[in-house]
């Protein structure tokens, strides 16, 4: 009797567990055997669109990340970043995949149908950086009927302007340690994980070396006071990173993202 209790309960639970990775997924399932890891903490301030874009300027534009929860309403925008309608619309669009490593030296082109259907894969732990490909950015103009559906996070950066990148991934992949000018990047589907160093203090890390197995073989056995600044950002949520500031990406699950860059006029 007990064991028909106890079979009944792991059936329960995988139902339980199935129906939380698949609701409102949008055709983004993330298989749960494909989570290799959970949500780390967050160390970095967590507000609300009530910022100022004075206070913006004052205490964040400059000087330090923070992730933002909800700031607008992109509700068709995440309609439309569905994995059936991407297929549909812009199925044979060619995008732009680069390694996933600190330098993304190989492009390949491929149709995004090709990419959603045969790389988007879960990121194997054995395989590097340099040898795996990834969706994320070089957007042509062919993506401004789906850019204009999206409301960026408020807060603006004066003598600079804006620009989109777009991307969708499996989950344990992501990008290692790298810096580029300010901007935010936001979660259309999935979660994903960030590890941020200030300017001045430079990651110990391989180029070659996937965030994932940075995560796993190295991050550990940080002392203290190398740990980075990080958080795990969800649908809705967007997070901001100042100029040159490192960071590395990992994507726990199959995940839909937007970048908002700033750049100099």
């Amino acid at each position: 009797m007990i064991s028909i209790y106890r079979l009944f309960y792991t059936l329960l639970l995988l139902l339980l567990t199935s129906s939380i990775y698949s609701s409102d997924n949008s055709g983004w399932y993330t298989d749960p055997a494909s989570i290799l890891v959970q949500p780390g903490p967050c160390n970095i301030d967590i507000i609300n669109n009530s910022l100022t874009q004075h206070n913006f300027l004052t205490y964040f534009a400059y000087k330090k990340p923070f992730q933002i929860q909800h700031h607008a309403d992109n509700t068709q925008f995440r309609k439309a970043c569905s994995k059936d309608n991407l297929l549909q619309t812009y199925g044979d669009k060619i995008v732009r995949l680069s390694t996933a490593n600190t330098y993304s030296y190989k492009k390949v082109d491929v149709p995004l149908r090709k990419y959603l259907t045969e790389y988007m894969q879960p990121q194997d732990l054995k395989t590097p950086g340099n040898e795996t490909l990834y969706w994320f950015g070089e957007n042509s103009h062919e993506w401004d009927s789906l850019f204009k559906k999206y409301t960026p996070p408020p807060y603006k950066i004066p003598e600079m302007i804006e620009a989109y990148s777009f991307g969708a991934a499996a989950a344990g992949t992501g990008v290692p340690f790298h810096f580029h000018g300010p901007g935010y990047a936001e979660m259309i589907y999935g979660r994903k994980r960030w590890f941020l160093y200030p300017p001045d203090k430079i990651p110990d890390f391989h180029p070659n070396q996937t965030t994932l197995q940075w995560l796993i073989q190295h991050y550990p056995s940080l002392k203290p006071e190398d740990r980075p600044f990080e958080c795990t950002i969800s649908p809705g949520q967007a997070i901001y990173f100042p100029d040159r500031w490192w960071h590395a990406t990992l994507n726990i699950d199959n995940s839909v993202f937007i970048s908002t860059f700033h750049a100099h006029k």
